[in-house]
């Protein structure tokens, strides 16, 4: 893969910024809420794109954007196409990223336990 450098990287930046931008201002679906896209990675061929997004909100919310986006897909490649003006719209990938909770428990787990040692003393 000589000569590609950074370019995939690139990509997936536009990409995630392109995705942002379609789905506050484009996607009209009913269960789309609060969604934030995380990351975007994308294969060295630039033909899929795997986007990482969270949602803010319980169990309902998450599976309500997981549906909307799965609806949304054609439109959002159909966008891309026509703004990243590459030779072949990328195949999009929507992935749910729970680093946010993960991170949440972990942080509540440290206070839990600095307030049990806390209580020891």
């Amino acid at each position: 893969m000589k000569g590609r450098g950074d370019r995939p990287a690139r990509v997936a930046e536009r990409i995630r910024e392109e995705v942002s931008l379609i789905l506050q201002n484009k996607v009209k679906d009913p269960g789309m809420g609060v969604v934030t896209i995380t990351d975007v990675t994308i294969t060295p061929d630039l033909k899929t794109a795997r986007v990482h997004y969270s949602v803010l909100g319980g169990d309902e919310e998450k599976l309500a954007v997981r549906d909307a986006l799965r609806r949304s897909k054609g439109f959002i490649r159909k966008e891309l196409g026509r703004t990243l003006r590459l030779r072949y719209s990328p195949e999009v990938a929507f992935l749910f990223d729970n680093t946010y909770e993960k991170g949440a428990r972990i942080d509540r787990l440290l206070r839990e336990i600095r307030a049990e040692g806390d209580g020891e003393k």
